[in-house]
C-alpha cells in the first residue's frame, strides 16, 4: 500500500539532573523557545524555522543522554513493516501510538503516525 514518511525531528534525551539546563541551552542555540509539551510532559519542543522540521527535549526517567531521530508516516504499520525489511527491529510499542525501534546498528529512533493528509509529494517521501 503506497504511504509517505519523512525524517520530521530531532529528539535530545538528557537525563533528568540536566533536563533544565540542556532545555535552556538548546533554546539558546536555536533561538526558539521550546515549549511544554502538555499530553506528554517530559518533552518541550518547536517547529524550527525555514524547512520543516522540528526539535524536541525529552528528560528522562532513566538511561544516559543521547539523541535520535523521529520519523513521521501517514500509515503507521506500513512505514514499520518497510524499515523492518531494511534491518530494522520493534523495541517497544508506545502508548499504543507510536514505535521505537533499532536501526541495524543498534540505534534507537522512533516512527510517528502523522495526521492524515499533512504528508504529501512535496514535503515527504512516497513509497509504494
Amino acid at each position: 500500500m503506497p504511504h509517505y514518511s519523512r525524517i520530521y525531528k530531532a529528539v535530545v534525551d538528557v537525563p533528568e539532573e540536566v533536563h533544565d539546563a540542556e532545555l535552556k541551552f538548546w533554546e539558546g542555540a536555536t533561538g526558539q523557545a521550546l515549549h511544554h509539551n502538555e499530553r506528554y510532559p517530559e518533552y518541550h519542543g518547536a517547529q524550527l524555522p525555514g524547512e520543516a522540521f522540528a526539535l524536541l527535549v525529552q528528560k528522562l526517567g532513566e538511561g544516559p543522554g543521547g539523541l535520535h531521530l523521529d520519523i513521521h508516516t501517514d500509515d503507521l504499520d506500513a512505514e514499520v513493516a518497510r524499515l523492518e525489511s531494511l534491518g530494522a527491529t520493534r523495541v517497544s510499542h508506545v502508548n499504543g501510538h507510536w514505535w521505537v525501534m533499532r536501526d541495524p546498528a543498534g540505534l534507537l529512533f522512533c516512527v510517528i503516525p502523522d495526521r492524515s493528509g499533512t504528508l504529501n509529494d512535496s514535503n515527504a517521501q512516497r513509497w509504494d
